[in-house]
This record gives C-alpha cells, structure tokens and sequence, in this order.
C-alpha cells in the first residue's frame, strides 16, 4: 500500500494537471468563439462568388464551357486535400477524421497511383508518411486564425494541379463544425464543379435563374469566369479550413472539460485513500501507545 506521503503527493499532481486542464480548456472556449466568428463572417463571401459564377454559368445564351465545370470521362487520378490540427489533446478529432479517410482511399482505390494527398496539418502528415502514402503537398504550424494568404499558394498549386490533368478530381476531407460538443467527419467534392453544370448536366437552370441577380460583365463572361473560378475553388478550401479550426478547437474545449472533470474524481478518491489511510496511522498509533502502557502497569 502507498504511503501517506506517496498519496499527498499524487494529489498534488493531480491537481496541478487540473489547473492545466482547465487552462486549456478556457483558451479553447476564446479560441473557438473567434473561429466562429471568423467562419460565420467568411460565409456571404463565398456565398456571393458562388452567385456570380453560377449567373455567367446559366445565365448566358451560349454554354459556357471550362475545365473546372466539366467532368472527365475517365479518372485516373484523385486527390484528396485533408485537414487535420497540428497538436492533439483534442478528442476524436483526428483520429475519426483520418480513419474515415483511410477508409474511403482503401475503398476507392487499388493502389497509390490512383490518388495523392494534400495535407494540412502536423497530425495528418504524419499519418500518412508512416503508412508511406503519397503526399503531393503539406502545410504545417498554420495560426489558430488562418489568414487566407496562409493558404494561397497549396490552395492554388492544388487547382492548378486539377487544371494540368495531374488530378483529374480532388475532395475535401474536414471535421464539419456542428457545436462545441460535436464535429461531423465531412467530405466534399471541390473539383470539378458540378453544382454549375459543366459537361452537359443539368442544373436546374429554371431554378438558378430564378434565384440568381443578373449582371452586366465587362469585357465579358468567359474572362471573368476564367479569374472566378479558381478564386472561387480557393475560397472553398480557405472556408473548410476555417470550418475545420472551429471544430478543432470546440474538440479540445470538450476533451479538456472531460479531463478536468476526470481529475477532480480522482483528487476527491486519492483524497478519500489518504484520510482512511491518515485515520488508520492514527488508529494504529493509539493502539501502541494503549498497549505499551498496559505493558507497563
């Protein structure tokens, strides 16, 4: 059995990773209040590219046609852009993610010829370079409030990679933000973009019409939507990143709760423990003295 000094100072320890714990806890309930914010408020923007590209998509007299919009006739290639956190302490969060990742990738494909990986995040990287699949780009040690320049250039890169037929289409794999106490494991076709139509679809022009302003274009809608678009596949990415921070903090806000609350529970046992073992010394001690007086009479 633990001495009284050994269990005094187990609950010692306990209590200084609670005061951690708990640290940990209120910075990710800030962190995660401005992630919000800042994903809530990136909302319209994508919202209102998303209106002018389908206005000059189904709002012209002849089809618009573009690599982005069309679909391929054989895939040969998928890419796959993964968003993870660059530290743990954060629940299920990555492991949920990476698992359902996997899980498509060995589903959907035969070998590593047919997919590459883009990965954001330390956790995510390091997964997939020990199983030693392809990684085409990573970015690691991004701000807890990414700025969209942080990621203009693998979001880019990636696109560019779609246009010169290295992808033929690529997914966004993230943690979906639904509250602070639950994330949902997300995945999302980025390219090509079928909710326009390309390649002869249809998209219920009736409908987008319907719900689409009309604009005037200068100098004309095919060079605006040739800037439009990757702009627009760009911004999906920086808005799942944002959504992905958001579910990451309210992750880690939750594990940090439940590990403060679990540390409490065993200060109150160890706490428990060292009062029955203090009143057993003292019970013990009283014997002996009780005894070595009667041994004297």
């Amino acid at each position: 059995m633990a001495s009284l000094r050994d269990i005094k100072s187990r609950i010692g320890s306990t209590k200084k990773t609670k005061q951690i714990t708990k640290a940990m806890q209120m910075v990710s309930a800030a962190k995660l209040n401005r992630a919000q914010t800042k994903a809530t408020s990136f909302v319209p923007y994508t919202e209102k590219i998303r209106e002018v590209v389908s206005s000059i998509a189904s709002g012209t007299e002849t089809a618009i046609s573009h690599p982005m919009l069309e679909s391929r006739d054989e895939v040969k290639k998928t890419a796959y852009i993964v968003i993870t956190s660059d530290r743990g302490l954060c629940g299920a969060y990555n492991s949920g993610l990476l698992r359902k990742t996997l899980q498509i990738i060995n589903e959907r494909h035969e070998s590593p010829e047919e997919y590459g990986l883009i990965v954001m995040g330390r956790i995510g990287r390091d997964f997939f370079k020990k199983r030693g699949m392809p990684i085409f780009q990573e970015i690691v040690g991004l701000h807890d409030q990414p700025e969209y320049a942080d990621i203009k250039n693998i979001a880019s890169t990636t696109i560019d990679m779609f246009s010169d037929g290295i992808f033929d289409e690529i997914y966004l794999h993230y943690n979906h933000f639904i509250s602070a106490i639950s994330q949902q494991v997300t995945e999302t076709k980025l390219l090509p973009l079928n909710e326009f139509g390309g390649n002869g679809e249809d998209n219920d022009s009736e409908n987008t019409n319907a719900n689409v302003m009309e604009y005037i274009y200068e100098p004309n809608p095919e060079e605006i939507l040739e800037q439009m678009l990757p702009h627009y596949a760009e911004s999906l990415i920086y808005g799942a990143l944002l959504d992905a921070k958001a579910s990451e903090f309210g992750a880690r806000m939750t594990a940090m709760s439940a590990a403060t609350d679990n540390a409490s529970d065993r200060i109150d046992e160890l706490t428990l423990i060292y009062n029955r073992a203090r009143q057993a010394a003292i019970t013990q001690e009283i014997n002996e003295i009780v005894g070595g007086a009667s041994a004297l009479e």
